[in-house]
């Protein structure tokens, strides 16, 4: 993201911030950061969290993509990761992006690239209809760019690794993976969209 558009002097959008883990981040070089979380108690988390560190310059605001409680042209630098914009049908959400935008702002949707990596591998069996390639199609359609990335999970110990799989999918697919997969890693892949408004 920051060899696109780095947050230092912005006004940051995190949309589903979910616990508020990228606030402080975005806190320490951006001007005023706003979390839109739309499940109260997690919000509440995030406020509290920001209060902790002392976060003078963060405001977490329960609400949602498809009407953010942000006003017109504010934004310089939009996030949302595994947050709503998932393709087909987040139109109204991204209709309230370029609402809130400010010209030669960018925003940034983080997702799963379900074409690659073992975790990809892991989603296709999770979601058989999703169809990575129209999803390519429609933010390429929304003036979007594409960035592939690949991270990896890494884990201390086995357990947490299970505890994750088993958050992630449902339970007969969990069990199977975890039967599947040794080690504490797996390869992630995921995609950056992003575009300059």
């Amino acid at each position: 993201m920051r060899a696109v558009r780095g947050p230092a002097g912005a006004h940051v959008l995190d949309i589903g911030c979910g616990t508020g883990y990228h606030l402080p981040r975005f806190a320490r070089e951006a001007e005023r950061v706003t979390g839109v979380e739309p499940h109260a108690e997690l919000a509440a988390v995030a406020r509290a969290r920001a209060a902790a560190a002392g976060l003078a310059n963060v405001e977490v605001r329960t609400g949602v993509a498809q009407n953010l409680p942000v006003p017109d042209a504010r934004i310089d630098l939009a996030h949302a990761r595994w947050a709503y914009f998932f393709g087909p049908g987040c139109e109204p959400g991204l209709a309230e992006l370029r609402r809130v935008m400010r010209r030669g702002g960018v925003a940034f949707v983080i997702d799963n690239d379900a074409t690659r990596s073992t975790f990809g591998g892991w989603f296709r069996r999770f979601l058989p209809r999703y169809d990575p390639e129209a999803v390519e199609r429609f933010w390429a359609r929304q003036g979007f760019a594409r960035t592939p990335l690949t991270m990896r999970w890494r884990f201390e110990r086995r357990a947490d690794f299970e505890a994750v799989v088993r958050i992630e999918f449902d339970r007969a697919l969990a069990e199977e993976i975890i039967a599947e997969h040794p080690g504490l890693e797996v390869d992630y892949a995921v995609n950056l969209w992003w575009r300059e408004y």
